[in-house]
């Protein structure tokens, strides 16, 4: 046929050769181009495609079979777990050591303004509230702490609308050492109308105070071990304890959008007329009727009193 390769021309493929398509091997899947076999030998190869294993004799690496053995990983978490558990108690001592610190300052803050709050004497109180007994006349100074205390309150929240961490220490030690200087004066005029007074000078007497207020409980002066036991070495750990109970009391006080004030203000009401409940009950106990009362010389006066007015700015005070 005209245009047609002659026979001679024509281009057979090798025996056992595979064919190769007419447009040339571009394009063509593997699985079309058939069996391979293996030059050396010219037997049939592999029926399949050839294996990623590694072969052996080859001489391959093994990679690092060790790191990824169990015992290995083992290692590896139970060191992790030591350098975490390590980390955590590094991290909770500071804590616990800073904490201690924390309670200590307000500690020693509030025996140092113990001295300074101003007490009106019996006399004093019978002036400014004429015509009531003494059950009145505590109603009345209970009233009038329970407010100064829910003022303080509810102005600590107010100042935590927008808690800044760095500054929650600080407000807690303004709460705490300003409540404690309001219920002082409580405790001490409350001695006052029930005839009680503590023997001794103003620095005796503040620390009979201090003690009633940690230990939540009148100053009986018919037992001189009571007065002797609140002059002791105790009082500072029951101090700190008291601290610590009031900081965990006071710490919802720090809400923020203004719900720590309203928080703050019932709780400091709350827990004044707790604690003067159970002032009174003890009192009541040992209570001097007026007209039975010795004639009590006047308070002394402190020689730097307390802004009382203002106790919640007390940390505030010039050197302090």
């Amino acid at each position: 046929m005209t245009g047609s390769t002659p026979p001679w021309k024509r281009r057979f493929p090798r025996r056992g050769a595979d064919p190769e398509p007419s447009g040339g091997s571009s394009g063509a899947r593997d699985d079309e181009r058939g069996r391979s076999r293996t030059s050396t030998s010219g037997t049939a190869g592999s029926t399949g495609p050839a294996s990623l294993e590694p072969l052996s004799g080859r001489g391959d690496p093994a990679g690092p079979a060790g790191d990824s053995t169990p015992s290995a990983r083992r290692r590896r978490l139970v060191a992790m777990r030591g350098r975490a558990g390590e980390a955590a108690r590094h991290g909770l001592g500071r804590g616990r050591v800073r904490a201690r610190a924390g309670l200590a300052f307000v500690t020693d803050r509030i025996i140092d303004l113990a001295p300074r709050v101003p007490v009106r004497d019996l006399a004093t109180l019978r002036r400014q509230f004429p015509g009531l007994g003494p059950e009145e006349l505590a109603d009345k100074l209970v009233a009038g702490a329970a407010n100064a205390t829910s003022t303080v309150g509810a102005g600590i929240g107010a100042a935590a609308m927008l808690p800044v961490p760095p500054a929650m220490p600080t407000e807690l030690a303004a709460e705490i050492t300003g409540v404690a200087a309001i219920e002082l004066k409580l405790i001490a005029e409350l001695h006052e109308v029930y005839g009680v007074r503590p023997p001794g000078r103003l620095r005796a007497r503040s620390t009979a105070y201090l003690s009633s207020w940690s230990g939540e409980r009148g100053i009986d002066v018919t037992k001189p071990a009571t007065i002797d036991a609140a002059l002791g070495g105790r009082m500072k750990r029951q101090l700190r304890q008291q601290v610590m109970k009031r900081t965990v009391r006071d710490l919802p006080n720090l809400l923020p959008f203004l719900m720590g004030a309203a928080v703050g203000a019932v709780m400091n009401r709350r827990d004044t007329k707790r604690l003067a409940a159970r002032i009174r009950a003890d009192l009541r106990k040992i209570q001097v009727p007026w007209e039975e009362l010795r004639r009590l010389p006047p308070l002394e006066t402190p020689e730097n009193p307390l802004p009382m007015d203002d106790v919640a700015d007390i940390n505030r005070e010039p050197g302090h």
